[in-house]
């Protein structure tokens, strides 16, 4: 910790130097950093780039409308990459040279387990905006996610598909066996799959990092299923399916939470129409933060929002938020910086916030408590390169 000089709080070029006590306000110069650790690089880098979107909306939409009570919020990026060691890095630098007050991400569940019990016992609250595997917030007291659990959210998606063709018997199930999540969701939808009294015909491994399916396509489809299941990311996914189409498969496909990113339509192009995904935000979401977002970031990337943008967005919104609330009861300027990742953690679990994804709140151990959730359908554009989700009444 720096020696104390004056009576202020410094945020400067993304590290924050406490050098002050009681009494201080942040000069209108200085800023306060909060980490984003997201995949910039890897084939994880189709759901980063939804992340650092939204991140990036938020923190405009947040400086514009004053920052906490007049100090802007400035970003801090490191790039996770897919894998672990890549989160416990970027991790490692937001907290010991960014030294932020708190961090959003990583992107992948997978990673989560890896680098968010970094920050746990360095007592640095961390937002999951993408990690929806089981555990998540078990990991420790410093570890939230806005991010509803995949329990809660794949279910739907079977629900739908089995009113679109209620003759459904046979299912066919992909997942990627190195990824946490992806095993995660494929239990959840093999339990909901045999709840519903369907058989599972065929259960098909593959890695994130695969390129080739052919095999695994085959041999479901000659367990001729009526319905196939894939959790998977956006690349290994979105070939699955392009896959399955090209051996002339023609039944119902549901996707996982690794399908909810604009980016698969590049994959699958074409071939991604009609396939349906369970997700916890609509761009059509009622409300004035939503609509605000939602313009925005049509406005600069000329497509709607999806559901990891909107992730994200709430994510900072929730830090925002809880600084703003912290700094009226004790003004930020007089706690150090270990005593301010204290202090602003035990705030953001006691808050309440109307966000893009609905009003959300959290659990005491921070699990996301969120009412509204959807199915979408993808819709491909004439040509195949551009589509949407369309949601499913």
């Amino acid at each position: 910790m720096k020696k104390v000089i004056t009576n202020t709080i410094l945020f400067a070029t993304g590290a924050l130097l406490v050098t002050g006590c009681a009494g201080g306000n942040a000069g209108g110069s200085s800023s306060i950093p909060i980490g984003i650790g997201f995949a910039q690089t890897s084939n994880v880098a189709l759901l980063g780039q939804d992340g650092i979107n939204g991140v990036k909306i938020a923190e405009k939409y947040f400086n514009d409308k004053g920052g906490i009570n007049g100090t802007p919020i400035k970003l801090v990026y490191q790039d996770t990459g897919g894998d672990e060691q890549g989160a416990i890095n970027a991790f490692q630098a937001l907290i010991n040279k960014d030294r932020v007050v708190g961090i959003v991400g990583p992107t992948l569940s997978q990673q989560a387990f890896s680098a968010s019990p970094i920050a746990d016992r360095a007592k640095v609250p961390v937002i999951g905006a993408s990690n929806t595997a089981k555990g998540i917030p078990e990991i420790g007291d410093y570890v939230a996610r806005v991010s509803a659990p995949v329990s809660t959210v794949a279910p739907n998606a079977l629900k739908v598909a089995l009113k679109q063709n209620p003759n459904i018997k046979r299912v066919a199930v992909f997942f990627a066996q190195n990824d946490a999540f992806n095993k995660s969701e494929t239990e959840i939808f093999q339990k909901a799959v045999l709840d519903a009294g369907l058989e599972i015909v065929t259960v098909q491994k593959f890695q994130t990092t695969d390129n080739d399916f052919q095999a695994q396509a085959t041999s479901a489809i000659n367990a001729k299923p009526d319905l196939v299941i894939i959790s998977g990311l956006a690349a290994d996914g979105g070939n699955v399916v392009r896959q399955l189409r090209e051996l002339g498969y023609k039944g119902l496909i549901v996707g996982g939470n690794g399908f909810n990113t604009s980016n698969i339509f590049k994959v699958c192009q074409a071939l991604c129409d009609g396939v349906m995904i369970a997700q916890a935000y609509s761009p059509e979401h009622p409300g004035e933060i939503n609509k605000t977002f939602r313009q925005a970031y049509k406005s600069q990337f000329k497509t709607e929002p999806p559901q990891f943008s909107a992730q994200a967005f709430t994510a900072v919104q929730v830090f925002v938020e809880a600084l703003q609330a912290l700094d009226k009861k004790t003004k930020i300027s007089s706690l150090q910086l270990p005593q301010l990742r204290t202090e602003l953690n035990k705030q953001l679990l006691t808050g309440k916030y109307n966000t893009p994804l609905g009003e959300i709140s959290f659990t005491p151990k921070g699990e996301v408590v969120q009412k509204d959730f959807y199915v979408a359908q993808i819709k491909m554009e004439k040509g195949g390169s551009t589509g949407k989700f369309a949601f499913l009444k």
